[in-house]
């Protein structure tokens, strides 16, 4: 989420759901959107404002961008937040602080692709609101999670896994 121009919860709670994602932006509305998907946190603490995400926005219109941790302070005051929980970017480590521990990003899909080998992760928050990340390492089996198109050559996303029926597996309650 990016924290471009101080914006509100409000601001964010008024979009008009559906959404529709454009990435070529027109208006500030499209532009809200793209920043709640798409920015990122600067590389590192030491990085203020808002620059360039080069890698989200190769094509560099703009768009996309990176917010430093003077952002995120501005951001949290305005909404009288403490910190922000974010997912939808691949940390190495499955998750990752930034701006003094006021923004987590977490990440829970292991080995990313098949390419990355990076942990995925899973926050749990105590009742005191202490936020305790558990970890889940991809594993080493040396064998790809992808498999061949044999037609094309390419590689293609194993299939998802068949949903199961009440009749094979009926439940007793909502937590089962």
């Amino acid at each position: 989420m990016c924290i471009r121009d101080s914006n509100k919860l409000v601001q964010i709670d008024a979009l008009k759901r559906p959404l529709e994602v454009i990435h070529e932006v027109q208006n500030d509305i499209q532009q809200l959107v793209v920043d709640i998907l798409w920015s990122d946190p600067t590389d590192t603490d030491q990085d203020l404002g808002i620059q360039p995400n080069y890698i989200r926005d190769p094509n560099s219109t703009g768009n996309i961008v990176k917010f430093g941790p003077d952002k995120v302070e501005e951001f949290l005051g305005n909404n009288g937040l403490n910190m922000i929980l974010r997912a939808h970017e691949c940390v190495m480590d499955g998750f990752e602080r930034f701006a003094g521990g006021t923004l987590i990003t977490v990440f829970s899909a292991t080995d990313y692709c098949g390419r990355h080998k990076n942990a995925g992760a899973v926050l749990f928050i105590t009742r005191k609101f202490e936020i305790i990340p558990k970890l889940i390492y991809p594993l080493d089996t040396g064998e790809s999670n992808w498999m061949e198109d044999g037609e094309a050559g390419q590689e293609v996303r194993p299939p998802t896994p068949p949903r199961w029926t009440t009749a094979q597996f009926p439940r007793n309650n909502s937590f089962n």
